[in-house]
């Protein structure tokens, strides 16, 4: 079988600030797995650019979500997607990698098709929580689909798409668990305290309209535990917001703004009040129980129930296919109830504990920490595999 040359170009397409820090992870491990024989072009953000791609414009072009933030840049993404295609027809490059920001790096996939290039789609796209059907026109647009959840290869098989479970971008973070003294020490916390973790969400919008709710049920909860102590990690986005929201809250708290901090914050938590997303899978990979809450209006909430076909929201659930973290949702997500959750939770979090191991386990979590082959490393294997696998000569 043929293999990679060198110099050989990968044609990586970020949509958005997550992809692009799972793009520089992927180029990353491309360039440890061939040696640094392959060269890179595209589009990407700040990270991407640290590991070596010159970006064709600036990834604010395109990285907007919701109809009122897309509309009036739509005539900058359209070209925007013109220009992305062009360059992959005019670069002839071995493979391109579409990451995630279906909306835009699939239709650049589409555009690109009749060139017989490879196309790797790096995050599979959740059709399976909601329009299903649309599973087969994306087997129409990639040749391989990295998927970030153990569950998903097998419905996407069942539709026709070539799908590799690589593992979630999560497991590269907590490859080795932090020492829990030193987190201990970091934030100024003794045994006698009971840290618990706040996390309203990393977009300000979201975070703006759960925060209230979350302080509310915590400050219930510090009456009877007079030892909480509230962990508040934040992003650049949303600091500014949850220290204007928790100047003069007379619940002991700490804003966890650096990436250490959050990790120590992780260390020592004895469990969690979390939107849902990929928090929830944080906080199992790191063995933090939790609750989890969320409100969104009227409208989308009519939308939804119509749409998302899977019985649970937060990840941990969706991957164990039952109920082992607590879900309160629209009207159950109030204080007294978040609060009476945390309660039960703190009194005995074994069965949450246990069940999150299992998470772990069919995550892959002790896998990667025995054989050190990363998410970011499986991802490069199938993207060079594609390459491969085109070269390969006919039987």
């Amino acid at each position: 079988m043929s293999t990679v040359r060198h110099g050989d170009l990968v044609f990586l397409i970020a949509g958005e600030p997550s992809g692009d820090a799972l793009g520089a992870k992927l180029m990353a491990a491309l360039q440890r797995a061939t040696g640094g024989r392959v060269r890179f072009a595209g589009v990407g953000g700040e990270r991407m650019a640290a590991a070596g791609l010159t970006s064709l414009f600036p990834l604010t072009d395109i990285a907007v979500m919701g109809l009122t933030e897309v509309l009036p840049r739509l005539p900058t993404i359209l070209r925007r997607l013109r220009t992305t295609a062009d360059a992959v027809w005019d670069l002839a490059p071995a493979v391109v990698v579409t990451i995630d920001a279906p909306s835009f790096s699939l239709r650049v996939a589409d555009r690109v098709r009749a060139s017989g290039i490879p196309v790797v789609h790096y995050v599979a796209p959740q059709l399976w929580a909601w329009r299903p059907g649309r599973a087969r026109k994306l087997a129409r647009r990639v040749d391989r689909l990295l998927a970030l959840l153990p569950f998903e290869p097998e419905f996407f098989a069942r539709l026709g798409v070539q799908c590799t479970y690589v593992g979630h971008p999560v497991l590269e973070e907590v490859v080795r668990p932090p020492n829990a003294a030193e987190a201990y020490s970091r934030l100024h916390l003794s045994d006698a305290d009971e840290p618990i973790l706040v996390m309203p969400g990393s977009r300000s919008g979201l975070a703006g309209r759960m925060l209230p709710v979350f302080l509310e049920a915590v400050s219930r909860l510090a009456q009877e535990r007079p030892n909480l102590q509230a962990l508040l990690p934040t992003v650049p986005g949303t600091d500014a917001l949850v220290r204007a929201a928790t100047a003069g809250w007379r619940v002991c708290h700490r804003v966890l703004s650096t990436p250490a901090d959050r990790q120590a914050g992780f260390a020592v938590a004895k469990a969690a009040l979390t939107i849902s997303g990929t928090a929830t899978l944080e906080l199992a990979v790191a063995g933090v129980p939790m609750v989890v809450g969320y409100r969104v209006n009227r409208a989308t909430e009519f939308l939804a129930r119509r749409m998302i076909e899977v019985p649970h929201v937060a990840m941990p659930n969706l991957i164990l296919g039952r109920m082992a973290v607590p879900e309160k949702l629209q009207d159950e997500c109030r204080p007294d109830i978040l609060a009476g959750e945390l309660k039960q939770l703190l009194a005995d979090p074994r069965p949450q504990r246990e069940a999150l191991g299992e998470v772990c386990s069919r995550l892959g979590l002790e896998e990667i920490r025995t054989t050190g082959i990363l998410p970011s490393d499986r991802a490069a294997r199938v993207v060079l595999d594609a390459i491969r696998t085109r070269r390969a000569p006919p039987p």
